[in-house]
């Protein structure tokens, strides 16, 4: 486990999925990563690459070949070379190997880089691309926060309040986690979403074109708030698993697959290209 720290937080970092496993507060002294529950949903903070939600039957298609890869790729579940670490800088790398390119068939490096800049928590991707030809990718995070933030308040105390007004659509998922084309209207108070037990039973919500690239965790009940800024990010999904404690806030670029389509990797929806030579970075943030 990598360890990083300024006044403010403690940050720790495991190596596999180079996911984040600890945001501790240290003013409140409070845990808001999600711990990883066995029993409830296994992960704190897992890293999406090289696809982004589900593909249809698991299937990858590149220039005319067929792989297979699990929803939400390969990272989360790779070990990652520590290649830097500093009081409040950490760099984690995950080079191309003979594995990877068994199921996605380009040559890149991914780095997940994490830096803590005062109050906050700078998460940055970045993809080289090491190949000879352009390679084709989605990218997104997956961070799970506890709620409630302590003992003394409940759930259905927090609401996530969005930068700007809202006129929400959640992009409806079947049961085998593919988007069925229809659409639901999400209701706001205001530019705020109120949490309950039953928000997610049908699944993520899904928001495809969002105006906010700022989601603020809030209480009824006291005035500590915890944010997620995404400014290089197009798309959010927002997640628990019914009746767990957290809340997941994902910010991505790319994801699942529409019922019934599947394409070649370049022609998929929301896909990023990276040409040969070139190196790709966006960030999203987390503050206290």
């Amino acid at each position: 486990m990598t360890i990083i720290e300024n006044d403010y937080l403690k940050v720790a970092i495991s190596p596999k999925g180079a996911q984040l496993s600890s945001l501790f507060n240290k003013a409140t002294q409070t845990e808001h990563m999600w711990q990883a529950d066995e029993n409830i949903w296994p992960w704190h903070a897992p890293n999406l690459f090289p696809i982004v939600g589900g593909l249809v039957n698991n299937e990858l298609h590149v220039d005319a070949q067929t792989y297979h890869l699990p929803r939400h790729g390969f990272a989360r579940q790779s070990e990652f070379e520590v290649a830097e670490a500093k009081e409040k800088h950490a760099v984690f790398q995950l080079a191309a190997t003979e594995e990877t390119q068994a199921v996605y068939p380009y040559q890149f490096a991914l780095q997940v880089l994490y830096d803590l800049i005062d109050n906050a928590l700078r998460v940055t991707y970045k993809v080289i691309n090491l190949d000879n030809k352009a390679i084709y990718f989605s990218v997104g995070g997956h961070p799970a926060f506890n709620i409630p933030f302590g003992k003394n308040d409940s759930y259905e105390d927090y609401y996530l309040e969005f930068e700007v007004n809202e006129n929400l659509e959640t992009h409806l998922l079947n049961k085998d986690g593919y988007f069925s084309g229809e659409t639901h209207p999400v209701a706001l108070n205001g530019k705020s979403l109120f949490l309950t037990r039953h928000l997610f039973d049908a699944d993520a919500l899904v928001f495809k074109n969002i105006q906010s690239k700022m989601v603020t965790i809030k209480s009824t009940k006291h005035e500590n708030t915890l944010s997620i800024e995404y400014p290089h990010f197009k798309h959010l999904g927002i997640w628990a698993k019914p009746g767990a404690d957290f809340v997941c806030i994902e910010p991505w670029l790319g994801y699942a697959d529409a019922a019934g389509a599947s394409t070649d990797i370049s022609n998929k929806p929301a896909i990023q290209k990276l040409d040969k030579g070139h190196v790709f970075e966006a960030s999203y943030f987390i503050s206290i």
